[in-house]
């Protein structure tokens, strides 16, 4: 099964992706595929957070903050993955370069990435920001990045079983909810 969930920032869809991997899982392998890249001591704690909310649940946890496609020969396709996130993932992706650019072709390469990884895993989930509705304006680099996460979003939703939002700690499904 595939599962894509979205949602601002604190509202729960990471604790529900784990309880989500945790049931697809049963007694198979549960992984965690990390994909931030910490740079400052906020994003540090964020780390330990997450790690000390995993405790006891059996994931393993690996992180990988770029280039998902070269991993995919580690992957044990018969697991279930938790993807925490597809944000991070991008960010990674897009402003990680020495060019001192952002890399416009990431947000296409992300989400080719990501949707092979998930046609051979056994079953996903992925979580996404929802960053699409903070400001009436922009930079042109964070104006690129909504634009790319959106793109990204859509193209992995798509392929995905289920697809739900958490807004204001309200869960609304836009496909298989019955699934659940």
């Amino acid at each position: 099964m595939k599962i894509f969930i979205s949602g601002g920032a604190k509202n729960g869809k990471s604790m529900f992706a784990q309880e989500i991997a945790k049931k697809l899982s049963g007694e198979g392998h549960l992984w965690y595929l990390a994909t931030m890249e910490p740079r400052d001591d906020e994003d540090d704690a964020r780390v330990i957070r997450h790690r000390k909310e995993r405790e006891g649940w059996g994931f393993k946890t690996v992180e990988w903050g770029r280039n998902i496609a070269l991993h995919c020969e580690e992957f044990d396709c018969k697991g279930t993955y938790l993807v925490d996130s597809v944000t991070a993932l991008l960010s990674n992706e897009m402003f990680g370069g020495m060019s001192g650019e952002p890399d416009k072709s990431a947000p296409e390469r992300v989400a080719k990435d990501l949707i092979a990884f998930s046609e051979a895993a056994e079953n996903v989930v992925f979580v996404s920001d929802n960053i699409f509705c903070d400001a009436a304006f922009y930079d042109d680099w964070t104006d690129s990045y909504r634009e790319g996460l959106a793109f990204a979003d859509r193209r992995i939703a798509e392929k995905c079983d289920v697809v739900a939002e958490f807004s204001c700690s309200q869960i609304i499904f836009y496909k298989g909810a019955e699934l659940i």
